[in-house]
């Protein structure tokens, strides 16, 4: 049991023992958990408090520890901001170290009947595979899995249309996708609207190749066509009252496609893209296998990445693949700050890329040609906490300093597209519509994922699918 006390004093550590006396149960962690939701309370990530406490080695054992899909919702709702997605991480690691292995296959089974893309959310989200032990049972067991689901394509049947109310979906991304599963379970016919050639959203275009095979999109998006979806691809939609007129119910899962800027001096030089065009190029007109794809992107010998979220960590971790000699992420607080998944920073680290913390870019400086050359970059301290909670960067007067570069890539944040939406239902940039019901002011429209909330998780977004499924079905009920 040496191990298991080890691991016992190192997850202490992480919990804080302190805090753990305090944790009397207030269940926010699991009100607001969307596995919770989806798995009709399996999964409580308060129980998996409780259990650390009362048995241990039993928790190891249990499925609970590979049921988290490490949205982080959990800590930000948190009251004492216990980690428990890093607690469960170590939890895994210290489960393989024993060879316990069981409670993986039984999340399988749980993941896979109830997550509504399951193979999708297995590499993105739950990502059994993140750890410091080495996982190779745990990727045989995975990899199973995998093939499994894609032998289990040849027996899926195409649903009967028993419904003469017909559905619309703006986006095919998790939220619609999942929106659209659902729904033609229930008997409508579902046709989704996809601005782009290929299907996917934001699983085929943002997140990187080497996070998220793309066969594994193209294989939960065919299993959805052969449920009997439509899928309209090259298809903008830029008016909803078009759609209105032959569909009677909408929902809107467009993703927060638009890109957001710093409006600093430069900007408009070239080698500087937002992440969304960055990432674009490289997963979705593959880049990266340039030139066997003839979509090729500047990347030079130093890529220089603003931002600290997991967005930016795949565009730093997508220029090294592309060729850069040097990547760095330029932040403007703390480690400690970044909205990143702690693992997804490891990830880079690992793999070479530079971080350069408490700095801030304040502008672009470009050769006689126009091509990006330097940041000006100036260093910060931290405030007085911001409305976010975090400390709020401050700059230091007289701390200036060039940095040189060739690519830079702005990975700041981006913002729904609401262009094509009625004005009542924009609020702040976004649609506003109620998350638990998915319900706009608009009857018959309904919206999810990204586009209400802006940036979040595959995983938040997929809840909203589920439950926009669950609201249009009762909404047109009610119509007949």
């Amino acid at each position: 049991m040496e191990t298991l006390y080890k691991y016992d004093r190192s997850i202490d550590e992480l919990l804080n023992s302190d805090k753990l006396k305090y944790c009397y149960g207030c269940g926010i962690c699991t009100s607001g958990c969307p596995i919770t939701e989806m798995t009709d309370g399996i999964y409580k990530p308060r129980n998996v408090l409780l259990k650390i406490l009362l048995d241990l080695e039993e928790l190891i054992k249990d499925k609970d520890i590979w049921l988290c899909a490490s949205c982080y919702k959990c800590y930000r709702l948190c009251p004492q901001g216990i980690k428990i997605p890093e607690i469960l991480i170590k939890l895994r690691d210290l489960a393989f170290e024993m060879g316990y292995t069981d409670g993986f296959v039984e999340a399988l089974d749980i993941i896979k009947r109830d997550i509504p893309l399951p193979a999708v959310s297995l590499f993105i989200c739950f990502d059994p595979l993140s750890g410091k032990t080495d996982r190779t049972k745990i990727l045989k067991i995975f990899e199973e899995f995998i093939k499994d689901y894609k032998k289990g394509l040849d027996l899926v049947n195409k649903e009967s249309i028993i419904k003469d109310k017909k559905i619309a979906i703006v986006g095919s991304g998790p939220a619609g996708l999942t929106a659209a599963k659902y729904l033609i379970k229930k008997g409508y016919p579902v046709t989704i609207f996809e601005a782009m050639n290929e299907a996917g959203g934001m699983l085929r275009w943002c997140i990187p190749f080497f996070r998220l095979p793309k066969d594994i999109v193209d294989i939960e998006i065919e299993y959805i066509k052969r449920l009997g979806v439509v899928i309209k691809t090259g298809s903008p939609v830029t008016n909803l009252d078009d759609l209105k007129k032959e569909y009677d119910a909408i929902f809107v899962g467009s993703g927060a496609g638009s890109p957001m800027f710093m409006n600093i001096p430069g900007e408009n030089l070239n080698g500087i893209y937002s992440a969304n065009e960055f990432l674009t190029r490289i997963n979705l007109m593959k880049a990266y296998k340039f030139p066997e794809y003839d979509t090729p992107i500047k990347v030079g010998k130093v890529t220089a990445v603003i931002g600290g979220g997991n967005v930016a960590m795949d565009a730093s971790r997508c220029a090294l693949r592309a060729g850069a000699e040097r990547s760095m992420i330029i932040y403007r607080r703390t480690e400690e700050e970044m909205p990143a998944r702690k693992e997804e920073v490891e990830h880079a680290k690992e793999e070479g890329v530079e971080f350069h913390i408490l700095t801030n870019p304040v502008r672009y400086i470009g050769d006689e040609k126009g091509n990006v050359k330097q940041i000006e970059c100036i260093k910060m301290e931290l405030g007085e906490p911001d409305e976010s909670g975090r400390r709020r960067p401050v700059p230091i007067k007289g701390s200036e300093f060039l940095m040189d570069v060739d690519t830079v890539v702005v990975a700041i944040g981006s913002t729904p597209d609401v262009s094509f939406l009625p004005e009542d239902i924009i609020k702040k940039g976004i649609v506003n519509a109620n998350p638990l019901t998915t319900e706009t002011k608009i009857p018959g429209i309904f919206a999810g994922g990204d586009a209400i909330f802006g940036p979040a998780t595959a995983t938040e977004a997929i809840l909203t699918g589920k439950r926009a499924a669950i609201s249009m079905d009762k909404y047109l009920k009610e119509e007949d």
